[in-house]
């Protein structure tokens, strides 16, 4: 079965063709990072106008690329939620009008199931069940995930998403947009062990994530001592954030009594994050499943391979012109 899948949550318009839910044919993804640059984050109403102008340009280079006729194409795979209302109206209303047009089924995804499914998109896949920590820079959760089609929130950010503490952290610090990526280089550089920033929940029992009073923290300190070692602050706080989110998804494991676990996401991309979880995973004897970097960000791809395995459940309609978006995580258990 060979699916176009189509993803706008929110600064990325991307499109892919992944044959029977695993070998990506394309994947085209046109980044929006010099736009929102200058303003140090992601601004709605210019993503949405980025992803109009956008969105045929990259699905005719997806379908171009896959070396697939648009006549071969058997569903289209779109995002539907969570994220930027705007932005997902542009590629979940063109994913309808494609797959009308063409008389095929148009199927809704949600985007957090579709981080989960990069994992699929790799040669060595988790069997089930799994936990996973799904980090990004509107999520962070961990999830015990059961099939294709169902899992459990076992936990959840109760303020900050982490990805969204990084981006704010290096706002603090004049680093510029986008903040991940930054910290990570700038880290590098720095001294982890020379501020010692708090770990969040580590004292509590569930697996619930707090991220608000650690960039507080690191606020505080800027403050107090101004910011003359970047690179220490930085080191600090990612040991900080990676510290509770390796312990934090080793112990959910352990409690569910699962042998698998894997990271999805955004941050799933931080090489801090995959040393420790791996090294956590090793001294646990659990077995560790990460992304491609290529799949960890936003991508159609995950997109696609999602939409392949809700194909047969019972909510998919050849026409769903009456769907709408949604901006709030409201993951499925099919």
């Amino acid at each position: 079965m060979i699916i176009l899948g189509i993803e706008t949550s929110c600064d990325e318009t991307s499109a892919a063709v992944v044959r029977d839910g695993g070998r990506v044919l394309s994947s085209v993804v046109a980044s929006q990072i010099a736009l929102h640059h200058p303003f140090g984050g992601v601004v709605p109403e210019l993503a949405s106008r980025k992803h109009l102008e956008s969105i045929a340009q990259v699905v005719h280079e997806a379908v171009e690329q896959s070396g697939i006729s648009e006549n071969h194409l058997d569903a289209v795979a779109a995002t539907q939620g969570p994220g930027l209302v705007g932005a997902l109206l542009v590629g979940f209303s063109f994913a309808k009008a494609y797959a009308y047009a063409r008389e095929i089924p148009c199927i809704c995804v949600d985007h957090l199931e579709g981080h989960i499914h990069s994992l699929f998109l790799e040669q060595d896949v988790p069997g089930f069940p799994f936990v996973a920590l799904l980090v990004s820079g509107g999520h962070t959760g961990i999830y015990d995930v059961i099939s294709h089609t169902s899992c459990e929130l076992m936990g959840q950010t109760r303020d900050d998403a982490v990805g969204e503490a990084f981006d704010k952290v290096a706002k603090m610090l004049g680093l510029g947009y986008p903040g991940g990526v930054l910290i990570e280089q700038m880290a590098s550089e720095g001294n982890p062990e020379q501020i010692h920033f708090p770990r969040p929940c580590l004292d509590t029992t569930d697996f619930d994530f707090s991220f608000s009073g650690l960039k507080s923290a690191v606020r505080r300190y800027i403050e107090l001592n101004g910011d003359t070692n970047v690179a220490d602050i930085v080191a600090g706080f990612q040991k900080a954030a990676t510290d509770v989110l390796t312990t934090k998804l080793v112990q959910a494991a352990l409690s569910r009594k699962r042998h698998r676990i894997a990271v999805v996401g955004g941050v799933a991309a931080n090489s801090e994050l995959r040393r420790k979880i791996s090294a956590s995973a090793h001294e646990n004897g659990l077995r560790v499943y990460l992304p491609s970097l290529k799949y960890c960000g936003d991508n159609a791809a995950m997109i696609a391979a999602a939409g392949f395995h809700r194909y047969p459940c019972s909510w998919v309609r050849n026409t769903l012109l009456d769907q709408d978006v949604y901006s709030k995580a409201c993951l499925r258990n099919n």
